[in-house]
């Protein structure tokens, strides 16, 4: 924690030295506009970031908002943190709604620099003019091509496949396990399988491996040093382009090799078919390589994190509250009940699981797997009668909506008929954001949570072993024991005990 903060220290004096350059030559435009209220400038901006990262640190993201709405403005304020500059935080459902409907007209999706850079997505040599990249448009238009229901339906099975081998493999086995990693590696496998078909365990664990360090240095501060978090991300985003380019170039082969049309386009992966894709008019691959390589990786960043995170926190809660288990058991068990007994979940069966996608989003509202997102101000313009300077940071929110009395009561209390009927309020439950840009792996995230939901429960009954276990937000949930549960098989009991931290186990 010291050593944190002496960096915070340094990073801080630095970007206050730039700061203070640009405002001299830039002769502080904007200081006779209406502003939104709070506090911008070198002077409070190590303050309000000491403020942000606390808030978060201590498993209270939400406060670090309601004490600025509380104190300045319950639809607006403005503040200053390290790596954004001066950025306004648009609260409430209507700023959710101004927001997610202003995309392209005010303002436009923005990633920190560490995030272009370690990523590489689409172009390293364009990580400045990101936003813009016609590479970003092919990237969505593949997330989407992935996302889709015919696409989603295929991959049940799978999933729900892997999910029984996963549990019985490391879980079945066990009295206790740290559930948050053991998740991150089943949501890896699936998504490594469904994206590219890669199965091999060895290849798997390195690219496993690889890529925890690049999510590590997506939000880092960008200083490329031996050590640093950022420089590790971009080493091992190399790593990974490295071990992928084979595996491209293979694939290539194999497709090439296929005469037929049709077995070329029963491809069921992604990677086959991008390889696949041309352009309309020229009939060029739409996509080189190193562009598939990066898209690839991308597609992961954007989707594995948030998904297994959110996979990880409905576990936690189900063995937090027995009373909704034996809820969500009764759902599952009436779909296991209509099936044979090696038969396979499908598209049908998923869209049965109400109440439990019920208890998901309550958990989400809760817990959401991230704080929103940024955008960069393109224009003037003006919200609730305040002005937004051109170039000034924009940040949607969902702790304003979440954990708010007005619009869920009893805010901390885990209750799903909350989503009963025609659900919350429009923009009050925001966990995928909004508009045009919504989180394209919306449906992809649902299907998972579900499958992980009706095989876990199924299979085992779920107590927490560390009843208070701390929920820090860095700014992703990061739970202080990797959510430490007891685990008893429904059938047959077990006897060993595991301490999944360390790698192990001991007897009781």
């Amino acid at each position: 924690m010291d050593l944190f903060y002496t960096c915070l220290l340094y990073v801080a004096i630095l970007y206050v030295t730039i700061f203070l350059i640009r405002k001299h030559k830039s002769g502080s435009p904007g200081t006779n506009r209406n502003l939104p209220p709070g506090k911008t400038g070198y002077r409070p901006i190590i303050r309000e970031t000491l403020d942000f990262v606390t808030a978060g640190r201590r498993g209270t993201p939400e406060k670090f908002v309601t004490d600025r709405t509380s104190r300045y403005s319950s639809d607006i304020f403005r503040t200053s943190l390290l790596g954004l500059g001066d950025v306004a935080v648009f609260c409430g459902p209507s700023g959710n709604k101004f927001i997610f409907s202003s995309e392209n007209k005010d303002v436009t999706m923005w990633y920190p620099r560490s995030f272009k850079k370690v990523a590489e997505f689409p172009d390293p040599e364009a990580a400045d003019n990101y936003s813009n990249d016609d590479g970003l448009r092919k990237t969505r238009g593949f997330t989407l091509e992935f996302t889709k229901p015919e696409a989603l339906q295929r991959y049940i099975p799978i999933m729900d496949s892997m999910a029984k081998q996963h549990l019985e493999a490391d879980w079945a086995p066990y009295q206790e396990v740290r559930a948050f990693p053991l998740i991150k590696k089943y949501t890896f496998a699936v998504s490594c399988h469904l994206l590219m078909s890669i199965q091999d365990p060895t290849q798997l664990a390195r690219f496993k491996h690889n890529f925890a360090l690049v999510t590590d240095g997506l939000i880092s501060v960008p200083i490329n040093f031996p050590g640093t978090a950022y420089n590790k991300a971009m080493r091992a985003g190399k790593s990974m382009r490295k071990d992928l380019l084979p595996i491209i170039k293979r694939r290539k082969k194999e497709l090439v090799e296929l005469k037929d049309e049709e077995d070329k386009m029963a491809a069921k992966d992604l990677l086959s078919r991008m390889l696949l894709a041309k352009d309309g008019q020229s009939g060029r691959p739409v996509m080189k390589e190193i562009e598939i390589g990066n898209t690839i990786i991308s597609i992961l960043t954007a989707g594995h994190n948030t998904t297994s995170t959110m996979t990880a926190c409905v576990v936690n809660y189900l063995a937090m509250y027995p009373d909704v288990y034996e809820q969500v058991l009764k759902e599952q068990m009436e779909i296991v009940s209509s099936k044979g007994p090696d038969e396979l979940l499908n598209w049908e069966d998923v869209q049965k699981m109400r109440y439990s996608w019920m208890v998901a989003c309550e958990v989400m509202r809760l817990c959401p797997a991230g704080p929103g997102s940024y955008r960069d101000a393109i224009k003037d313009f003006t919200y609730s009668g305040f002005t937004i300077p051109k170039g000034w940071k924009t940040h949607w929110t969902m702790y304003s909506t979440h954990k708010d009395p007005r619009y869920f009561p009893d805010p901390d209390k885990l209750d799903p008929s909350r989503f009963e009927g025609s659900g919350p309020a429009p923009f009050t439950f925001v966990p995928f954001g909004g508009g045009p840009r919504i989180c394209p792996g919306k449906e992809y995230a649902r299907v998972l949570i579900l499958v992980s939901m009706h095989n876990l429960v199924t299979k085992f009954r779920l107590k927490k072993a560390i009843p208070d276990e701390k929920i820090s937000y860095g700014p992703f949930p990061i739970p202080a024991n990797s959510f430490h549960i007891c685990i008893e098989p429904r059938t047959k009991p077990r006897t060993l005990c595991v301490d999944w931290l360390y790698h192990a186990p001991s007897y009781s």
